[in-house]
This record gives structure tokens, C-alpha cells and sequence, in this order.
């Protein structure tokens, strides 16, 4: 667990996809855990992805974590803002 996961609080725990929420509420931090790559979200994008999860959930409430999070980092775009963390 990196330093800024550790400050923020975990979300959702899936097989594939971690989320989680800064302190302030204002920041997300969306995690792959297949391919170790990690998105921090702020800002305009932080609140987009709050917008775009919620849209998520309302419209598939039985969908798992992993199933929400992986059309979001996919279809939704943001593994865009992702960087692969280091060992």
C-alpha cells in the first residue's frame, strides 16, 4: 500500500479494482490491481469520476465492485490518468 493510499480511505475492495477517497472527499484514488497501475483523480476529474460512479451504481446496483470500476477505468477513460507504481 502506498503512502497516499494509506491517507485516504478504501472505498471498494474488489478482485481486480481498489478504490479509494481522500480525507477531503474531493479526490479518488482508482487502482488496477492486474496491471499495478494507479489513477489519482482531483479536481474537475475527481468530481467527474464521483458524477460518473454514482451514475454507475444507480443504473447497475447489483454489479460487484470490479464490474462498476472496470467500466470506468475502460469504457469511462480513466485508465488514462493512471501510472504504473513502482515495486
Amino acid at each position: 500500500m502506498s503512502q497516499s493510499q494509506a491517507a485516504a480511505g478504501l472505498v471498494v475492495n474488489g478482485r481486480q479494482f481498489q478504490l479509494f477517497s481522500g480525507d477531503d472527499g474531493a479526490s479518488f484514488i482508482l487502482l488496477s490491481k492486474v496491471d499495478f497501475y494507479t489513477a489519482h483523480l482531483q479536481g474537475d476529474d475527481a468530481a467527474r469520476f464521483q458524477t460518473d460512479y454514482e451514475a454507475i451504481r444507480s443504473c447497475h446496483p447489483t454489479w460487484m465492485p470490479d464490474q462498476a470500476l472496470a467500466q470506468l477505468w475502460g469504457e469511462g477513460g480513466y485508465s488514462w490518468h493512471a501510472a504504473q507504481e513502482a515495486d
